[in-house]
């Protein structure tokens, strides 16, 4: 396979923010009404810290809290997360359906989100019309996007290519990759990583004028 384009999923193609707080607030409610937290829901705090894998957001958001507390509520989120997607509370970004009809190149999902997460969204939004793989920061032991992304280069032999994204660790691992870095200005992103990537767009129209003038130069 000579290119392809890795796309990142939260923040990128499908808008977290509009299930992210019900999830977090659902979440929070039931710890809560467990007598295991006391306090608003730290939305504010994840927001910060959106699109590390889910174990680092519990160590995060709860470092007071046990193993087993944190696995529970991590398994809770993630029952409210695909329910809000199915219930039609979330959205894609505007141009992600016209971007994938346009783009004349294989395209895979590498996130930091878990298997059943990832696939409620594409079944939901009818997206294996165009995606070739998902791949799950779950699928992997160190938990780093570059090696989620080395997986794919490895398995389908890309030979060059592009990694989609809106944080730091999507423009390393195409980095680390040897792939170009488009940098997505959305809702989660941040200036001084933004400033790390090859291209910064600020919608996803944009990605095509990119890969096109790319693979057209080599």
């Amino acid at each position: 396979m000579e290119h392809a384009v890795i796309f990142d999923m939260d923040g990128t193609l499908f808008r977290t923010d509009l299930i992210l707080e019900l999830a977090l607030d659902e979440t929070f409610d039931y710890l809560r009404s467990e007598e295991k937290w006391i306090g608003p829901t730290p939305i504010d705090q994840y927001r910060n810290i959106m699109g590390v894998p889910l174990p680092v957001v519990w160590n995060t958001l709860l470092p007071r809290h046990d193993e087993q507390t944190r696995k529970e509520v991590d398994a809770y989120f993630l029952t409210r997360l695909i329910k809000n997607i199915e219930n039609g509370n979330g959205a894609l970004y505007a141009g992600v359906l016209e971007l994938f009809e346009r783009l004349n190149h294989p395209i895979f999902i590498a996130s930091n989100g878990l298997v059943d997460y990832l696939q409620a969204i594409v079944t939901h939004y009818e997206l294996d019309r165009w995606i070739t793989a998902t791949y799950s920061i779950q699928q992997i032991d160190t938990l780093d996007k570059a090696d989620l992304v080395a997986e794919i280069v490895k398995k389908y032999e890309i030979q060059d290519g592009f990694v989609v994204g809106d944080r730091l660790s999507d423009i390393s691992a195409a980095r680390a990759n040897g792939l170009t870095s488009i940098g997505c200005r959305f809702d989660f992103a941040q200036e001084a990583e933004l400033k790390e990537a090859d291209y910064i767009v600020n919608h996803l129209s944009e990605v095509l004028d990119i890969v096109l003038k790319e693979t057209v130069s080599l």
